[in-house]
């Protein structure tokens, strides 16, 4: 168990349904990280930007991505996480994959499917919400679309880190802003999105605005808006015991039940 984990969230452009090229771009970016990491944040959609063209982009779990992953993650002694577009049984799903260095696999299906541009047409949206245990941390692995729900992200397992991949366009980006801050705030987690920057295949603009924030809300980090960067923080569990010792809100949440 880590007292402390680094994270390190890389804000990219992204080469419009490109995996060969995009897992290239990566390639140097992630062994560009100097300093020692526990934990590397892509992007959603990091081999593609999000398409709608599934079929033509789709890899399986076995497919070259997958494995770039697991070589990444060996190779730099650290877990990399990201969403990239996965054909299983017959569907696709925008799939969240959280590889550690020991090759060891979690996976997270987006459940909010973006019915604004119809993804739910194209991707099957997941049922079941994940806690990755990592070094002695849990955190909360989501996608995009699933920030507009709270209940969803509702922190009933104490979870430290709650975690969102996205492509979040650059006109709704002051909700993108909002939204996280108020997860850490009302979750009592840390809270971290990683957003892409540029325009993809379909004309749609990302400003990026990736940040990470306390407990409190206080943002951590200092990216800039518009440009490639990556930035590296370390979350501390004594701030998190310390506020949930002296400030329990958590204990006053209410119960419910998902349907």
């Amino acid at each position: 168990m880590q007292d402390q984990l680094k994270v390190a969230l890389v804000q990219s452009d992204l080469v419009w349904e490109n995996p060969k090229g995009n897992r290239n771009n990566f390639s140097e970016k992630l062994e560009s990280i100097s300093e020692k990491v526990d934990l590397v944040v892509l992007p959603e959609m990091f081999t593609t930007g999000f398409t709608m063209n599934a079929g033509e982009v789709a890899e399986t779990m076995q497919g070259e991505t997958v494995s770039w992953m697991k070589r990444m993650a060996s190779k730099l002694d650290t877990a990399i996480m990201g969403s990239v577009v996965i054909s299983e049984d017959g569907k696709f799903y925008n799939r969240l994959l959280f590889v550690e260095a020991s090759g060891k696999l979690t996976t997270y299906d987006k459940k909010h499917t973006f019915t604004l541009v119809g993804e739910e047409k194209t991707y099957a949206g997941g049922t079941e919400r994940v806690i990755i245990s990592y070094k002695g941390w849990k955190i909360c692995p989501l996608i995009c679309y699933d920030l507009r729900f709270p209940v969803w992200a509702r922190n009933t397992e104490d979870y430290d880190v709650l975690i969102y991949v996205a492509n979040w366009p650059k006109p709704r980006v002051s909700a993108w802003d909002a939204l996280l801050k108020a997860r850490a705030i009302e979750n009592m987690s840390y809270c971290i999105g990683v957003n892409r920057v540029g325009v993809d295949g379909v004309k749609i603009g990302y400003s990026g605005h990736s940040a990470a924030y306390d407990v409190l809300g206080n943002q951590m980090t200092s990216i800039r808006p518009y440009e490639e960067q990556i930035e590296t923080i370390t979350l501390e569990k004594r701030h998190i015991q310390k506020y949930r010792n002296t400030l329990k809100f958590l204990n006053d949440r209410d119960d419910f039940i998902l349907k």
